[in-house]
């Protein structure tokens, strides 16, 4: 699980590749389409592209000449799922911080 959230995170830390992720939240697309957003030489933005797919983060299929980029859900998943039960943990704490400090005020006045 955590070589899965280190690639997840490692790919979404640039911002090329959210943008391309935030593209693709639309529906498939293909690598022209993707790279004409990009002022990058298409070779750096493959390069980008395969971190994606390496992440699990997109797919590609190739028809043809024309090779198209799709999101995979579930790797979006699994981010949502480590980000959510550390967003729990930290609201718990912090709820029981707020009561402590109301308490500490109460029993200073």
């Amino acid at each position: 699980m955590a070589n899965k959230l280190d690639s997840f995170f490692s790919a979404l830390s640039d911002p090329t590749r959210r943008a391309v992720v935030e593209h693709l939240i639309h529906g498939p697309a293909t690598v022209s389409t993707l790279h004409g957003a990009h002022d990058m030489a298409l070779p750096t933005f493959l390069r980008h592209l395969k971190v994606l797919e390496d992440s699990g983060l997109v797919t590609s299929s190739k028809t043809g000449r024309v090779r198209t980029v799709e999101m995979q859900p579930d790797a979006l998943r699994t981010g949502a799922e480590w980000l959510d039960a550390h967003r729990t943990m930290w609201e718990g704490r912090m709820a029981r911080l707020s009561r402590l400090a109301t308490q500490m005020e109460r029993t200073r006045s």
